[in-house]
This record gives structure tokens, sequence and C-alpha cells, in this order.
């Protein structure tokens, strides 16, 4: 997440730069060792099928059990391992994130046009059959992440949601993880992790037909088997670290601006997060206030080299330069505190998800409370993509009838087109057609 030199040249004098990345060269390619070990990995598996994926699952992540997948009692007993409270929380946040999908997809409507005279045009929308989920637990299991990638195609209507996890280093898998997968309506649940998991969803190796769709966040592996499996299956998104970038005027609150800053820069090492602020005094205020709650934050080695490393804050001038360079960030998460947050909610084009306001938090959002998708571009990719949504896994397939009267208006025109293109076959299935019109064939 970095600014076009171009952009800020064009911009000269309306802008400055209050802090700059440690490391502000453009984004990181994928690392070649990645993509080899992957492509070993994926070709090894398609070769040998679950043998591969079992001896993988052995050398990478310590897996001994005789069976990768956990039975329906397993699942749905997980939280009893959890407090009532976390269980509570969790239940919440999956009936948000699927109210917000059922809402979404009550907007997404089927439909039928007359284009012309007997020309009946269309589409419908129609789930994919099969989702493969895959949910990481690492360092922070971010249990939420099950009530976007399983519980949103499952509103969507897809038939078949598997679902994997890797499992930890006593063997089993996190059980806040597990009840996530379960309240969001998972099908099958297996615990396995990384490339060998997403390899065995796309070749169908768990009792299953292949998934027709790949979701899910993970580490460098698993990104680098979501783009090479890309075509075999469809993905959601290629994500990269996490970001988030703050749009604030001299009205907001530094101690917010800098918790918020600091609540994204805590998923790892590599995350940006940025400030674009019309005063200059904010600014200098966030940048004090950031070490200020990096002295006694818990995470604090993995968040402050992420703000020393990849964070910045830059002054605009005035609303419009602000809204330029937050447009060229294209950022996966964008809050703005301001005093007309309405002005720029109008005005802003590129972001993952907005919060607006004051009020509104970025972990909302990550744990599922806000009900929106968390599941979002990033590096820039919110210039051309959204995130994801339950209109991913529904197809808009379009159809048409055409009633016999409406054959001068159509196999006219193709004829003409199908000659000047010497395209014989075309042109034959047109004017067979007009033949038999004018023969009053109906």
């Amino acid at each position: 997440m970095r600014f076009a030199p171009s952009l800020l040249t064009e911009l000269g004098g309306s802008c400055r730069r209050l802090k700059t990345p440690a490391h502000d060269g453009p984004a990181a390619q994928r690392e070649p060792a990645v993509v080899q070990r992957v492509s070993e990995m994926l070709a090894a598996i398609e070769r040998d099928g679950m043998d591969a994926v079992l001896r993988y699952a052995r050398e990478l992540d310590g897996w001994t059990a005789a069976d990768v997948e956990l039975d329906a009692a397993a699942i749905a007993s997980s939280g009893d391992r959890l407090t009532p409270a976390h269980r509570e929380a969790l239940e919440l946040g999956a009936e948000r994130t699927a109210a917000f999908a059922r809402a979404q997809r009550d907007h997404l409507r089927d439909f039928e046009t007359e284009l012309a005279p007997g020309l009946i045009t269309g589409h419908r929308y129609v789930p994919v059959q099969r989702v493969g989920a895959y949910l990481p637990a690492g360092r922070f299991p971010l249990t939420a992440g099950a009530f976007m990638t399983v519980g949103v195609p499952k509103v969507a209507g897809v038939e078949t949601v598997l679902a994997c996890t890797p499992p930890g280093r006593d063997g089993t898998s996190d059980p806040a993880v597990l009840y996530s997968a379960h309240l969001a309506g998972a099908d099958r649940v297996y615990v396995l992790g990384g490339v060998q998991a997403l390899a065995a969803m796309a070749f169908g190796l768990l009792g299953e037909r292949p998934v027709d769709v790949l979701v899910g966040a993970g580490n460098a592996f698993v990104a680098e088997a979501k783009r090479q499996l890309f075509g075999t299956v469809g993905i959601d998104l290629l994500a990269g670290p996490s970001e988030v970038a703050v749009l604030a005027d001299d009205t907001a609150d530094p101690e917010l601006v800098a918790a918020d800053l600091l609540g994204q820069a805590e998923h790892g090492v590599n995350s940006p997060a940025a400030l674009v602020t019309t005063s200059e005094r904010l600014g200098r205020e966030v940048i004090a206030e950031v070490e200020r709650q990096l002295a006694t934050l818990s995470t604090a080695e993995i968040a402050g080299p992420a703000w020393r490393d990849h964070g910045s804050v830059t002054w605009a001038a005035d609303a419009e330069t602000a809204i330029a360079l937050m447009d060229d960030l294209a950022p996966e998460h964008l809050e703005v505190i301001t005093a007309d947050d309405a002005h720029y909610h109008r005005e802003l084009r590129n972001y993952g998800s907005i919060f607006l306001g004051p009020w509104s938090t970025v972990a909302y959002s990550d744990k599922g409370m806000a009900g929106t998708n968390h599941v979002l571009p990033t590096a820039g990719g919110a210039k051309h993509s959204a995130g994801l949504s339950v209109s991913r896994f529904l197809k808009p397939l379009t159809y048409q009838r055409v009633a016999a009267e409406a054959t001068p208006l159509l196999a006219d025109a193709v004829d003409v087109i199908s000659e000047y293109e010497r395209m014989a076959a075309h042109r034959a299935t047109a004017t067979i057609r007009t033949d038999r019109y004018q023969k009053g064939q109906r």
C-alpha cells in the first residue's frame, strides 16, 4: 500500500509526508522459493492423491491421526471447550454475518425483459454447487473467518461447503475455529493445513467431488496455492497482508486514530497502516500517540515493526487532495473520521470496506460483529475488485427465448454480419430460420 510516485509529483506542495515507511518500495513480488515449492507439492498431490496429502500433513503439520476428517459430534461439541461468553460472542458474529449476507442476496434479483417484440432475455442467479473454505489457525486464530467463507456461501444456497483447518502443536484443531465452522454451517470439516488442504479440496481427494471455488486467507504458501489452482477452481481473491488507512481531519481524536492503526498493524510485521489527514497537528499527535500505545501493547513486537516499516502519515492541503491520495492507496480497510463523513463517502471510490465515523472501527468487521465480509482486496486490488460477498457464490446465468415473429429482427442482421466475416455455418443458422419463417412455419 503505497502512493504512486507520479501522483505525489502531480500533487506537489498540496501534500507532505509526515512519516514515511522504512520500506517504501513497491510491493514484494512472489518469493521464487515459495512458487517452486507450491508447484512441486501440487504436482505431487495431483499425481499421488491422498497419499501425498497425508505425507505432507505428517511432514509439515506433525499430523499422526488415522483420519483427517472430524465427525459431526466432535464439531458440534467444540463449543463446550469455550466459555459461555465466548460462545455467545461467536454466535452473535455468525448471525450478524449471515443477516447481512441474506440482505445482499435479497437485493440480487432475477430479471426478464423483452428487448424487442418476441425477443425475451434475462438472467437468474444460480449458486455454485461446492465450496472449499480454508480456516487458518496460527498464532492468531481468526475465528470469524468461517462466518465469511462458510456461512456466506451457505446463505447463497451452496449445496456443500467443506472446511479445512490446520492442527495445532498438540495435533488438535482450535475449538473456537471449529465452533465457528459449526455455527456457519460447514458440511464437513477436516484437520488439514496449507497447500495440501487446498489441493485436496480442489482435486476431490476428501471423499467428495472437487470443489468449484476455494476461499479463505492464509500464509504465502496458501496464497500461492490459490494462485496456481485458479482456473482449476475459482477463488475469492489473492489477499496479501492486512491493511488499514484512516482519513481524518482536525476533529478526530488522535488516541482513537492511533489505536485503529495499530489494530491492523497487529496482524503481522508486513501489515501497512496509513493516515491521510488535512490537519498537520493531528498527524504529528497521532505519530506520538502510536509510540505511546506501543510502549504497553502486548503485541508490540508485531505492531511496532509493522508501523516502523510500513506505517505512513501524510498531510493533505484540502479534502480533494486527501481523496486523491486515498483513492490512489485503495486500502483494504478505510476509516473516515471527519466533520463531513458523508462527503467523503460520496467521493471516495477505491477501498475494500469503509468505516464511517469515530464509533466505527475495523475490528467490528474483523470479528464478524458488523456483519460485512472481511475478505477484502489488498495491495491496490480495490481499484478493480470488491471484497467477498454472497454474489461471489452466485452465477448470473443469462438466457434468451425467441419467438418466430422475432426472426426478421435477428436473422437478417446475422446473415449480413456472417457473410462479411465469411462464417458460412453461422450464416446458415440464421438463413434456415428466415426461410422457414417466410414459408409460414411457426
